[in-house]
């Protein structure tokens, strides 16, 4: 296996880890939040999906266009938004964020181990592969964060 292989399988583990975390929620579950200003689910996919577009267009992947509101419902001052018209369906916010993520792992794919190599100027990931491995750390850590979640709402435990 070489990296763009272990980056592409990784990029498809993690997805399916967010699809497992959320198989049994219901919409109204989605915007459960696990604490007294606490992000809830539907919110954090909405991030997930918003990132992943921005940060793998950062290092040259090409990646779709988002409408404007799903960008706008993730900035500063948007975690207030709780209503059930605030955010897609949970089946809609799934099927964006698998679009985004094949997008990502389509452009993995194009990439040479030496692409990853190359340097990026941010301090944190210096090369294209290690920017692009946040995308998986990015998306775990939020799904601890929806753990939480579901332990409030009595849903059993996965991990």
């Amino acid at each position: 296996m070489n990296a763009i292989e272990m980056l592409t399988q990784t990029l498809e583990g993690t997805h399916g880890l967010l699809k497992d975390t959320l198989a049994d929620f219901t919409d109204a579950d989605m915007l459960v939040r696990p604490a007294p200003h606490a992000n809830h689910a539907a919110w954090q996919l909405t991030h997930l999906i918003a990132s992943e577009v921005h940060m793998a267009s950062m290092v040259g992947v090409k990646m779709p266009t988002l409408d404007a509101e799903i960008v706008r419902k993730t900035e500063k001052g948007s975690e207030t938004l709780d209503g059930p018209g605030d955010f897609l369906s949970k089946a809609e916010l799934l099927a964006l964020f698998a679009q985004v993520r094949q997008a990502a792992i389509a452009g993995v794919k194009t990439l040479s181990e030496n692409d990853l190599d190359k340097p990026t100027g941010i301090p944190h990931s210096p090369n294209v592969g290690q920017f692009l491995g946040l995308l998986n750390g990015h998306l775990v850590m939020h799904v601890g964060q929806i753990q939480v979640t579901r332990r409030k709402l009595g849903k059993p435990v996965m991990f």
